[in-house]
């Protein structure tokens, strides 16, 4: 009875709090509400209290301010706190479907370059991204049912101001007690690095995430020397270990392309499951699948981006380093000192160039190239545009390549040996621009019985007019123009004596459902097939993460190459790889030579990992395994420390100036 009585009482004590307050509890409950759909949204829903506690912490924080205006004021208050967080869903939920990360604010001042891309950003937009304005409408129609009630004429006789700011904000700082108690040293970690923003927004939420990371993002700008002693500390030691093992191996590829040229194809949005792929028997990208034949072919190879795409994997495969966690590197940390693939060639030599028919200030580009020793920039300036020769973003593939060989041909005659990279811009998002992309039959014919028993043929319109169709079509158009540059590269016989290197900047953000249709689709019943049939190929578990990897190939015209390696490769593994190649010397790159004896590994910066034995989830904390070789929770864990300390001292060297500041100490 005793237990019966105390909660009849605490429950009425709730109903009087909640019929004097209906106003604040609504707030409160929208704001816990909109972090909730976010999450559930994006990182995907957590069965756990903790984000949830942290998002009532500081929803009842900053909702206790409320209670000093008077209560037909508090509407207005809370109203805009509201707008303020739901302002914060649409843009972190837009962001996350494009970049699938969440915004920062050392992101802000590189969101001019969504001018260049919004085409991209507007293809991406989807009426889910605005489904937070429906707490809004709902905050705001309680208000109008107060009003129309005379609620906040009632509660103005009875409500103690001071005395409910008090214990809100009391009842805040209790909560906040809480989460602190339910912290752990993984969690301090997380947060305080900011490299996995989806694990920070899962564990505490959104508006713990908000604030710590403009916490996070001002440390650097406030003073560069913040945190300065433990990092150059923590750089050095690493590095005195890692020069102390680095074993100089010589192996089959050891100085084979010395003094070479070196021409690098820099291939927007190309993946990997392109190569050898056949829609109605015919070819998608015929003429990589001919070079893949003939050239050292690395299909396990994938980019190691952020919000920095394509300018992420330029920094990367120019230094060996992994990009910023905090801004794009491009943008915010240009005028670090790195040690380059540019300026290395440079000191051996080498005339240094990029070539690229957008906007030189895009990515910072202009800049950024210098710190890396470019001699020269190509950028737009450099092309004849002409309305008839643009797709997408600018200059089509097909005129850019005939321009690019022009000047290729101007530089051969004074400027060997060149090191040059070639940056291509058609075959980017959104992929709309189907009648320039040229014919590619997209239909899939196929035969059924009909009522009759009679063997009838038909045709599905299968990918036709769907994102994966026009991605298959412009890559099939970026593939054609390739083809095309080869032809005039052999013509002008400027080949001869150069090495080709060509990637796939990133993946082309296609999202799994259209993997799923193209994979398994079944035009007899026009759907996709059940998860039970045999035919059927699941992207879960990882395999949609797995099929980002984009294709490598390096080509010499002078030799017989003709090997596909199995291994997988990380963008920071090329340089080391080239310096093997054309024999130089490096120091800082964070990964290594693909032909040499080590483990292969690659980080992302996300802080997931791959190697050949298992593909590992740091959001999650698990993974799947790749072989039928078993694993150890040792295994695990060292490599999870192999990549925390390799991402922390490389995003050290960038924030803090490391190389410059550390060789300067040294002189």
């Amino acid at each position: 009875m005793e237990i019966k009585g105390y909660f009849k009482k605490l429950m009425k004590t709730f109903k009087k709090y909640f019929s004097t307050n209906i106003l604040f509890s609504s707030y409160l409950i929208i704001s816990i509400l909109l972090s909730l759909t976010l999450r559930t949204l994006t990182v995907g829903i957590s069965f756990s209290i903790k984000p949830i506690l942290y998002d009532l912490f500081i929803a009842l924080v900053i909702g206790s301010f409320g209670y000093l205006f008077k209560p037909h004021n508090q509407f207005k208050y809370f109203f805009i706190i509201l707008l303020f967080f739901t302002f914060l869903c649409i843009v972190n939920s837009l962001y996350y479907t494009f970049y699938k990360s969440f915004l920062s604010i050392s992101l802000l001042e590189s969101m001019v370059m969504l001018k260049d891309v919004k085409s991209s950003v507007f293809d991406k937009l989807r009426l889910i991204h605005f489904i937070y304005i429906v707490y809004l409408i709902i905050f705001f129609i309680i208000h109008k049912k107060l009003s129309k009630k005379k609620y906040y004429f009632e509660i103005e006789k009875i409500e103690i101001s001071s005395k409910m700011f008090k214990n809100t904000l009391f009842a805040g700082i209790i909560t906040m007690f809480i989460c602190i108690m339910m912290i752990t040293k993984i969690d301090v970690s997380k947060m305080s690095k900011n490299w996995n923003r989806e694990y920070v927004m899962q564990k505490f939420g959104l508006y713990t995430y908000t604030i710590n990371d403009f916490i996070q993002s001002l440390k650097p700008k406030i003073d560069v020397n913040i945190g300065y002693d433990a990092a150059a500390y923590e750089f050095r030691e690493f590095y005195k270990d890692e020069f102390k093992n680095r074993k100089k191996e010589t192996n089959e590829y050891t100085g084979v392309f010395e003094g070479k040229n070196l021409l690098v194809i820099h291939a927007e949005s190309i993946q990997n499951f392109l190569i050898d792929l056949k829609i109605n028997n015919q070819e998608i990208t015929p003429n990589l699948n001919r070079l893949t034949k003939n050239s050292l072919y690395f299909n396990k190879f994938y980019p190691q981006i952020t919000t920095g795409t394509s300018s992420d994997t330029e920094f990367t495969f120019e230094t060996g380093l992994l990009p910023s966690t905090s801004g794009i590197t491009f943008v915010s940390y240009f005028d670090r000192k790195y040690e380059s693939l540019a300026n290395i060639l440079k000191n051996k030599g080498y005339y240094t160039f990029s070539m690229h028919a957008n906007d030189g200030d895009y990515w910072n580009r202009n800049a950024m190239y210098k710190t890396f020793g470019y001699d020269k920039f190509y950028s737009k300036d450099s092309f004849v545009v002409t309305d008839d020769d643009i797709i997408g973003l600018g200059l089509s593939d097909k005129e850019f390549f005939k321009q690019v060989t022009i000047l290729l041909n101007e530089i051969k005659e004074s400027k060997e040996p060149f090191y040059g990279k070639i940056i291509t811009l058609t075959n980017h998002s959104p992929f709309n621009q189907i009648d320039k992309y040229g014919n590619l039959d997209l239909t899939l014919p196929y035969e059924y019985i009909n009522e009759k028993g009679k063997r009838v043929k038909g045709v599905s319109n299968y990918l036709e007019g769907t994102e994966m169709g026009n991605y298959l079509k412009s890559a099939h158009y970026a593939d054609a123009a390739l083809g095309e540059f080869f032809d005039l590269l052999e013509e002008n016989k400027i080949l001869n004596n150069t090495i080709i290197v060509l990637y796939g900047d990133h993946d082309a953000r296609i999202p799994k459902s259209e993997f799923n249709l193209m994979y398994n689709y079944d035009p007899l019943t026009n759907s996709i097939l059940s998860e039970n049939d045999e035919r059927y190929i699941s992207f879960e578990n990882y395999k949609y993460d797995l099929i980002k990897n984009t294709p490598l190939i390096i080509w010499d015209s002078e030799s017989n190459y003709n090997e596909t390696i199995e291994n997988v490769m990380g963008m920071y593994d090329l340089l080391p790889t080239l310096a093997n190649m054309f024999n130089f010397n490096y120091k800082y790159s964070m990964g290594h030579d693909i032909f040499d004896s080590s483990e292969k590994i690659v980080i992302f910066p996300n802080g997931n990992f791959l190697t050949n034995k298992i593909y590992y989830n740091s959001l999650k904390g698990d993974y799947i395994t790749l072989t039928d070789e078993p694993i150890s929770e040792d295994y695990i864990e060292k490599l999870k420390q192999y990549s925390e300390i390799r991402l922390s001292i490389s995003n050290n060297i960038i924030t803090h100036d490391l190389i410059r500041k550390e060789e300067r100490n040294l002189k």
